[in-house]
């Protein structure tokens, strides 16, 4: 027969082969990981319930929905540019709910306003009234 392997030698390829199989693992883990695509789409959404939010008298009516809205956005244009695309989508959809919240808190104070401006309107009608009965 031939050279006698010694014992040590095997002992030297075990690690080496743990190696390989540990690098072989993470690299197929890296290369099946699902790639989640850039939420432009939500981002679009956002912008728009913000702009309508704006629209809608969100400032006057709503600011502190408005600003949580429009800094959640800004968040989520910095995350969408570190390519964090959870995040970014997270913090899209929250800045899209502030932005529909401010616009339905504007709509509401509008609202309230026309409703007491039109309580006023018929106090003093009626106190016209009243004083040309007598």
């Amino acid at each position: 027969m031939g050279q006698k392997m010694k014992k040590t030698d095997g002992f030297k390829l075990y690690p080496m082969l743990g190696v390989v199989v540990a690098v072989a693992i993470f690299m197929t883990s890296c290369a099946s990981a699902p790639t989640i695509p850039a939420p432009t789409e939500q981002m679009a959404l956002s912008h728009a319930a913000i702009n309508s939010a704006n629209s809608a008298g969100g400032s006057e009516y709503a600011p502190v929905q408005l600003k949580s809205a429009m800094d959640k956005m800004d968040s989520a244009e910095r995350a969408m540019g570190t390519k964090n695309y959870d995040l970014a989508r997270q913090l899209a959809e929250e800045a899209q709910v502030d932005a529909q919240l401010a616009a339905a808190a504007a709509r509401a104070g509008k609202a309230q306003k026309a409703a007491d401006a039109l309580r006023e309107s018929d106090r003093v009608l009626h106190k016209e009234l009243d004083r040309s009965a007598k």
